[in-house]
C-alpha cells in the first residue's frame, strides 16, 4: 500500500466515482470517513474495495467495550485495510475492539487535529501537555494490541521514541506548503512528515480541491519519498 492516503471527503458516491474515475489505474490508498460512510452505507465501502483500492475506514468508534466489539465484527466483514477508534475510549474498549477486527491494522486516534493546547485545557479539561497525553494514549493503543495511532505528524518522533518505528503512526493535518491549513491547527507538509517519521500521511483538500488531483496525488507521493512516483 502507498504511503498516502487520499480522504474521500465527498457527500455521496457519485461525487466520489467522479473523483476516483481518473485513478483507475494507479488505485491510491483512500480513507472513507463519517460523511461518506453516513449517506451511502457500507454497500460503497465493498464496491471501492471490489474495486481494487485499499480503504482506511475512518469511522472513530467510541463506546462502551461491548458495543465496538460488535461494531468491529461487523466492520471486518467489510475486509478494509485499516480503521481506527478512538483512545479514549480506555483500554477496554480497545482491547474489545480487537477482539472485534483481529487483523487488518486497528488504529486509535490520539487527539484530533483540530484540538490546539488552549482547547485540550479549556475547554476537554486536560492539564497535562499536549504531547504527554499523546504519548499516554499512544502507550495504552499499544498494550491493547492496536497496530498504531492516528496522530498529527509533529508528534510522530514522540511516539516512535518511545513505542518504536514499527508502531504505525497515520497522520492527517497535511498540506502543500501553498495551501491554506483550513480548520486543522497542527499541520505539516508531506516532506515535512517524512522528516518526522509519520508512516502513513492523510492527505485530503490538497488533492481534492486541486485542479488536478492526479499531479497533485504524484506530487504528495514525491514528496514523501516515494521512488516511483518521482520517476514518472
Amino acid at each position: 500500500m502507498k504511503p498516502v492516503i487520499i480522504a474521500l471527503d465527498f457527500p455521496n458516491r457519485q461525487e466520489t466515482m467522479d473523483f476516483l474515475q481518473p485513478f483507475r489505474d494507479e488505485k491510491p490508498f483512500v480513507k472513507i470517513g463519517i460523511e461518506l460512510f453516513y449517506g451511502e452505507g457500507p454497500d460503497l465501502v465493498r464496491e471501492i474495495k471490489d474495486m481494487g483500492y485499499p480503504i482506511f475506514l475512518d469511522l472513530k468508534l467510541h463506546d462502551i467495550p461491548h458495543t465496538v466489539e460488535r461494531a468491529m465484527r461487523r466492520l471486518h466483514t467489510l475486509n478494509v485495510d485499516m480503521t481506527n477508534l478512538h483512545a479514549a475510549g480506555g483500554s477496554a474498549m480497545m482491547r474489545a475492539a480487537r477482539e472485534g477486527y483481529p487483523d487488518g491494522v486497528l488504529l486509535a486516534v490520539t487527539q484530533l487535529t483540530s484540538t490546539s493546547p488552549e482547547m485540550l485545557k479549556d475547554e476537554l479539561g486536560i492539564v497535562k501537555p499536549m504531547n504527554d497525553i499523546i504519548v499516554q494514549y499512544a502507550a495504552l493503543a499499544k498494550e491493547s494490541g492496536l497496530n498504531g495511532v492516528v496522530c498529527s505528524p509533529l508528534e510522530s518522533p514522540l511516539v516512535h521514541e518511545r513505542l518504536g518505528k514499527a508502531f504505525l503512526t497515520v497522520t492527517p493535518g497535511i498540506r502543500f506548503a501553498d495551501n491554506a491549513k483550513d480548520d486543522q491547527k497542527r499541520v505539516t507538509t508531506p516532506a515535512q512528515a517524512k522528516e518526522l517519521g509519520s508512516s502513513y500521511i492523510v492527505v485530503g483538500r490538497s488533492i481534492t480541491k486541486a485542479e488536478d488531483p492526479v499531479a497533485s496525488y504524484r506530487r504528495a507521493l514525491a514528496d514523501f519519498g516515494d521512488a516511483e512516483a518521482e520517476n514518472r
